[in-house]
């Protein structure tokens, strides 16, 4: 089955206001850089995003937040964004902040059909209001439940035409959670082989959950914060 489509068009075909997407990266590492500029083109509108983070001012999901398509974010770190700051501040951005490892396992849970879980992450703060808490091993947990989505969308260093996917280095992080829990999972790739190219081992996501995958025109890799060691 070839899961091969031609462009960044047809891969986000059917994508429309109000959906929810979940965007793989973290910062600005492995995320869908030509999916997120084709979102901006589409002006679609009302958009939850769930992505471990929102990108900066003027790439990655600040482009979707420069140019106000995203209605509520569900993240976990997003310091780097001072637009973002600005519409959580006044009001015009809702937003669900959640800690990293629960972020990332809500996900995964999302993919693997689970419901919800118990976990300790949050307990005593405001991640826990309204939520139900239960003593293990005498510590309190609170229940978070799975997060699934529309459309998810990766960025992935290889993949073939069946849909595996290899991440590479700090890439492999949201991405593969991400990709088991969308309705449709969007796969855009920096190179595309043959079925059967690559190394079974070596494949961190099965081909079985992904339905559309591409090979991205342009890939800026931004770093988001440069630190080089001073020369001597």
């Amino acid at each position: 089955m070839n899961k091969v489509v031609e462009s960044v068009e047809e891969a986000l075909f059917g994508v429309r206001d109000g959906m929810t997407l979940m965007l793989g990266g973290f910062g600005l590492c492995g995320i869908p850089e030509n999916a997120i500029a084709q979102l901006v083109k589409m002006q679609t509108k009302n958009l939850t995003c769930i992505s471990n983070n929102a990108g900066v001012d003027d790439f990655g999901l600040g482009l979707l937040l420069q140019t106000k398509q995203i209605k509520k974010m569900i993240s976990s770190y997003v310091g780097e964004n001072d637009e973002f700051e600005r519409q959580m501040l006044s009001g015009e951005l809702e937003v669900e902040l959640i800690p990293q490892g629960s972020l990332a396992e809500r996900c995964r849970a999302g993919g693997a059909g689970i419901p919800a879980f118990f976990t300790p992450a949050g307990y005593g703060t405001e991640v826990a209001e309204g939520k139900e808490v239960r003593v293990f091993n005498g510590k309190p947990h609170i229940l978070e439940s799975a997060l699934t989505a529309d459309y998810a969308i990766v960025k992935a260093w290889k993949g073939d035409t069946v849909g595996n996917l290899i991440f590479k280095a700090t890439a492999r992080n949201f991405n593969p959670m991400m990709a088991m829990a969308g309705k449709i999972t969007v796969a855009e790739v920096e190179e595309l082989v043959p079925a059967g190219s690559l190394d079974p081992d070596q494949i961190h996501t099965p081909g079985i959950f992904i339905q559309r995958i591409f090979k991205g025109k342009h890939f800026e890799k931004r770093i988001e914060q440069r630190t080089v060691r001073p020369k001597n």
